[in-house]
């Protein structure tokens, strides 16, 4: 007999999805605007020896992804206590 789904379900889903969007918008933002798309407005800024476009399509979109991993998987364990789903 499949399970019911209850409004507790659906406001843990929801929630779970409204943090995926905002982690894929941070990371399109920060990979194609400011590695592509705003790169020539960065190319004024250094950072070692490089300008900041070119840092953040080459380093930057990278360590901005490694922590969105860390924050989404803190952001669930918190999630999964509050809705009693923790293992």
């Amino acid at each position: 007999m499949p399970k019911q789904v209850t409004e507790k379900d659906k406001a843990y889903w929801a929630t779970n999805l409204r943090l995926i969007i905002i982690t894929i918008c941070i990371w399109a933002t920060v990979s194609y605007g400011f590695g592509i798309l705003l790169r020539p407005f960065l190319m004024g800024i250094h950072i070692g020896g490089a300008d900041m476009g070119f840092w953040f399509a080459q380093q930057g979109s990278i360590f901005t992804f490694l922590a969105l991993i860390f924050f989404y998987s803190w952001r669930m364990n918190a999630l999964d206590k509050e809705y009693g789903l923790e293992e």
